[in-house]
């Protein structure tokens, strides 16, 4: 009997969301540590903007996963409600969009059109959710949840910089902090690979990558302010 096949695309939108979260933690946080360590700042800033900046960052992930969340789920809501008035009131026209539907993803008109009426004679409304809105079966995301998993998220790759900024020698920061930050987001694309099901290295290169333009791009302000004033 040949092996099942696994598919990891029902944790896409959980995984998007938490590498998300823990990627802005560990970038903009680091980015700070390191544009405010460049300036000559002593250890107490450094720590003070680290710990602002996970702070704001967190707050700002959370009202923003927030609204996003809640935005979808009302125009979700409001298509649905159109959708339902449309079965009410035009029946016909709906099961001809249902059937041309499946027309256009292969089957024939006769197929097509006893699959349709077959659909919306058990639930009209699920059917035409699912195939002409493209509205998932399990629902939208609880917006309460998605935005404390994105503050949680990025709190957890936020700490990871500021640790390394406290342990490290403040000579050594501006140094110490972008290569623990690059193994850390190195990690993550690893990680977040293995939970998707795919190859390690392209997601590895790419959040290290990134990473390390952006924190390179920030010291290099942070000295240049630092020097003007």
């Amino acid at each position: 009997m040949p092996p099942v096949a696994s598919h990891f695309v029902h944790r896409a939108a959980w995984l998007r969301a938490a590498v998300l979260g823990a990627n802005d933690g560990i970038i903009s946080t680091a980015s700070l540590i390191v544009g405010v360590a460049a300036s000559g700042a002593g250890r107490g800033a450094i720590l003070t903007a680290a710990a602002a900046g996970w702070a704001a960052g967190a707050m700002a992930m959370a009202a923003g996963e927030y609204v996003s969340v809640g935005s979808q789920a009302d125009s979700e809501t409001a298509d649905l409600e159109r959708e339902r008035r449309a079965l009410e009131n035009f029946p016909e026209i709906e099961t001809e969009e249902l059937t041309a539907i499946y027309e256009r993803r292969g089957l024939a008109p006769a197929l097509a059109r006893q699959v349709a009426e077959q659909l919306m004679a058990t639930d009209a409304l699920s059917a035409h959710a699912r195939d002409e809105l493209g509205l998932g079966e399990r629902g939208g995301a609880n917006a309460l949840i998605a935005a404390f998993a994105s503050a949680v998220s990025f709190s957890a790759g936020a700490a990871l910089p500021t640790l390394a900024a406290f342990l490290a020698p403040l000579a050594a920061t501006v140094a110490a902090v972008p290569a623990a930050s690059l193994v850390f987001l190195a990690a993550l694309g690893a990680l977040s690979a293995w939970l998707g099901g795919a190859p390690p290295a392209k997601p590895t290169l790419r959040v290290a990558f990134w990473g390390a333009l952006v924190m390179a791009i920030t010291a290099g302000i942070g000295a240049l302010i630092g020097k003007a004033v």
